[in-house]
């Protein structure tokens, strides 16, 4: 099932979420098991789950990648952040920056961003996400003037381009205000392509999920957004083991494939934090059936393996995951998944570490056997999508038939839609 046909389908707009339900619990959730689908709703997960069940969770927190700004002709120019380039890659370490950052990023408008542009952030708590015009327009409208002071001018460099994307520099004086903080005062919450609306102020909780910790997402992982207190609570009322694990979800979730066959497609790599508390959990739970929280966990899961397997292996430069290495590689498939985390947790004492981060560019193709996940939560993916190829690897070509009864029993689709379980 490598061909792209194989894994199209008609998706009508009308089924599209292109909002969120009031209650983030309340979405619908089909259940696929032994080749039987059930319709519930979310709030009732923990009722197809027991304590042979753990669950694993990407904590990743969505930033605000999206800038927009104009330059001195007053022409809009849109900004989306992918990915840091200097004085480092790593996205957690990158937030923390002063002074000088330059980021990897898609500009709309980019032929109108010609000079150095720039533009100012307030910082204070009070008038949080709030630009400098808009302060303004406040204070004038209400013959009040503001009393935030702590501005900050930043300054905007297009540089060279770098594939479909340029690299921009972004500099400014203050030295006590890092780059974290004034993203978050001034960008704004980069919702999916599809959804061509201005953001508002429920979207800044409702695309994030309620236990995102680490900051580096630019799309949200999307099957978490659907869990409630309500819903965790009942989990571990039940005795079911809760973990978390970091992939920061990358631009490429929502690239198609544009080839005939999907082994010709480039995917996207994306960074992920591997913590000795979650390979320690992996190995307490080793017995029990894992479910990933979202085909980013699904990935982080099987990269993880794949990172045990070649220090296992004594495989050179382990903790980079490629595309198709785990197909290429027999040796890779032999080795099992208790070795796997006896390697790595290994490797956190040799290395004294309490954290790998590594980058994962895995492609899971329909016919992968899944070594870590045996479960999966998700909403409804795309067509010719690498999400919709993953799925494939759970159901086969029974994904049609879910999807088939998703489209006609009125469930919604994508990222604000409604919720699958496939054990």
């Amino acid at each position: 099932m490598n061909k792209i046909t194989e894994i199209d389908y008609t998706l009508p707009n009308e089924k599209i979420a292109y909002f969120p339900l009031e209650e983030r619990d309340q979405s619908k959730l089909l259940v696929y098991k032994n080749k039987t689908i059930t319709d519930s709703i979310f709030e009732h997960l923990s009722d197809f789950l027991d304590d042979t069940y753990a669950l694993v969770f990407n904590d990743s927190k969505v930033i605000h990648a999206r800038l927009i700004f104009q330059n001195s002709f007053g022409a809009k120019i849109e900004v989306f952040l992918l990915e840091p380039i200097y004085p480092t890659r790593d996205i957690s370490v990158a937030f923390s920056q002063t002074g000088v950052v330059a980021w990897k990023c898609l500009i709309g408008n980019a032929k109108k961003f010609r000079d150095t542009i720039r533009f100012e952030v307030v910082i204070d708590a009070e008038c949080r996400m709030q630009n400098a015009e808009s302060r303004k327009q406040k204070a004038e409208s209400s013959g009040i003037p503001c009393g935030c002071h702590n501005a900050i001018t930043i300054t905007a460099e297009k540089g060279d381009r770098v594939g479909d994307a340029f690299l921009v520099t972004f500099m400014w004086e203050d030295e006590t205000v890092s780059f974290a903080e004034w993203l978050e005062a001034y960008g704004k919450m980069p919702l999916p392509p599809y959804i061509k609306r201005d953001t508002n102020e429920t979207d800044e909780i409702r695309y994030q999920t309620i236990y995102a910790q680490q900051k580096g997402s630019v799309a949200a992982p999307t099957a978490g957004l659907h869990f409630s207190e309500k819903v965790l609570t009942s989990l571990i009322n039940k005795g079911i083991n809760c973990k978390n694990i970091t992939l920061h979800v990358g631009a490429g979730t929502f690239k198609p494939i544009t080839t005939d066959s999907a082994l010709d497609h480039k995917m996207h790599q994306e960074q992920i934090i591997i913590s000795r508390d979650t390979v320690e959990f992996l190995l307490k739970n080793k017995d029990k059936k894992i479910v990933a929280v979202g085909t980013t966990v699904a990935r982080t899961l099987e990269s993880l393996f794949i990172i045990g397997a070649k220090i296992y292996l004594g495989i050179p430069n382990p903790t980079l995951v490629h595309q198709f290495e785990i197909y290429e590689n027999s040796d890779l498939q032999k080795v099992t998944v208790e070795d796997s985390i006896s390697a790595l947790l290994k490797y956190f004492d040799d290395n004294k570490i309490q954290e790998i981060h590594s980058e994962t560019s895995l492609m899971i193709l329909p016919h992968y056997a899944h070594k870590i996940a045996k479960g999966l939560i998700t909403n409804f993916h795309q067509p010719k999508s690498t999400l919709l190829l993953l799925i494939s690897s759970y159901l086969g070509e029974e994904w049609k038939t879910v999807y088939q009864h998703a489209l006609t029993h009125d469930y919604r689709f994508l990222s604000y839609g409604d919720s699958n379980l496939y054990l």
